[in-house]
């Protein structure tokens, strides 16, 4: 099967989480300045959540456009993400709700590290399509930053219980990692081209 149905299908799975997210802001009855106030923490997990799914649609966008042929263990491990992905909604709802508070802000970051597994898991499916040697796997290399990510994500879940504000620092750091899209891929790219 080609890949313009997985593209299209992902593509509509992560308008409808963003959609989501952002009905979760409730707008306030109060034309004053101060009426903001309670709904700020609720909008900064949204910005931070915004940004990392749109982390992962740039990033499976470029990872897609090394792939010809969708094999049935691609469109599991895409939907594997998507699962996970869907779960940003509720998580980033939880933890604005309740301020930050640490179990919330612990499982938001258990749904950001899954999400980076079952990315991981659909990077692993796509290289298994294209071959040892692929220049997709070059590309990617080592993946020291898709590692490093891994472990900030499950350091912030630690700290969670000690300082919920260590943990959103990471979860930020993370999402600044990754902010520009991997260029690694986007070489590869230039270069076979």
């Amino acid at each position: 099967m080609g890949k313009g149905r997985l593209e299209a299908f992902s593509d509509g799975v992560i308008a409808v989480i963003i959609t989501i997210m952002v009905l979760e802001l409730k707008v306030p009855h109060d034309s004053r300045l101060e009426a903001l106030e309670p709904v700020l923490p609720v909008f900064l997990t949204y910005v931070l959540s915004f940004v990392y799914v749109g982390i992962y649609w740039n990033n499976h966008h470029h990872m897609l456009h090394t792939v010809q042929h969708v094999s049935g263990g691609i469109l599991w491990a895409n939907l594997h993400l998507l699962f996970w992905l869907s779960l940003v909604p509720f998580v980033t709802g939880w933890m604005g709700e309740n301020h930050f508070a640490a179990l919330p802000t612990a499982v938001y970051g258990v749904v950001l590290f899954m999400d980076g597994i079952a990315y991981l898991i659909l990077q692993q499916a796509i290289l298994a399509s294209l071959g040892p040697g692929s220049a997709l796997h070059k590309a990617i290399g080592r993946d020291l930053k898709g590692k490093l990510s891994a472990v900030l994500y499950l350091l912030g879940i630690v700290c969670a219980f000690v300082n919920q504000w260590i943990s959103d620092a990471l979860y930020v750091l993370v999402a600044l990692m990754w902010l520009i899209p991997d260029r690694r891929i986007e070489r590869m790219l230039a270069a076979t081209r």
